[in-house]
């Protein structure tokens, strides 16, 4: 099924996060602390990691920070606090799930199953399907997971190259932010939220970085966003 990395330092919850997982069908790897985490990390390929915030050594908000630096792995963050702006925190980090303590051990598996399952759609895709998509002048590159013109990368983070494949992927479709949300992020949309105003932002100014001359993404007021016809 999966190599799971756990970072967590209670012991106990630790092992018995191992053995949940032993108990279906996946392989974990237990750490204790942030830099163990890092150190593993620049080891191994892992599938998806469960990752604690209150860590000895790097906090898990410092994990996750430096792994987005190279790493697309999906994180689902195990916290304690649920409030909106810590989740809205961790999510702009760049976790894909949170997962409040205590949790329900089915809740989690499932969790975790919907992030394998997109990790492995998504590889799909990406071997059975083209391996660019081109839109505008612009061209997703799937493999480099960043978008080109004319042969200058945009550096794009996970967030706003997923954002950009749903979008080219669908060209004439208008997204709204609840639908860019719940298919990016993977959650429940947080309708006050401004992560996807600032997601869109940055990523255009990424793409006008690079092809200074073309609109690409269009502003349909009142809906949402498209690609620009």
């Amino acid at each position: 099924m999966g190599q799971i990395l756990i970072v967590e330092d209670d012991v106990h919850i630790n092992e018995m996060l191992c053995e949940l997982l032993r108990q279906n069908n996946h392989t974990p790897t237990a750490a204790f602390s942030g830099t163990e985490a890092l150190l593993l990390l620049s080891q191994n390929n892992y599938s998806l990691i469960l990752l604690d915030l209150m860590l000895p050594g790097k906090t898990g908000e410092q994990v996750l920070k430096e792994l987005r630096m190279s790493s697309h792995v999906p994180v689902i963050v195990l916290t304690a606090r649920t409030d909106k702006e810590t989740t809205v925190k961790l999510l702009r980090l760049g976790a894909d799930d949170y997962i409040g303590k205590p949790f329900d051990n089915n809740e989690l598996l499932a969790r975790i199953d919907v992030r394998l399952r997109r990790q492995r759609d998504a590889a799909s895709d990406d071997k059975y399907g083209n391996a660019t998509i081109s839109h505008k002048g612009i061209t997703l590159d799937l493999d480099g997971y960043d978008a080109l013109a004319g042969g200058q990368k945009a550096g794009l983070s996970k967030r706003e190259f997923e954002i950009l494949r749903l979008m080219m992927s669908h060209p004439n479709k208008v997204f709204t932010k609840n639908n860019l949300y719940e298919s990016v992020w993977g959650g429940e949309f947080l309708g006050d939220d401004n992560t996807v105003n600032v997601h869109i932002s940055k990523l255009r100014a990424k793409l006008n970085a690079i092809s200074p001359d073309t609109e690409v993404i269009q502003t349909v007021w009142g809906i949402g966003f498209k690609m620009k016809e």
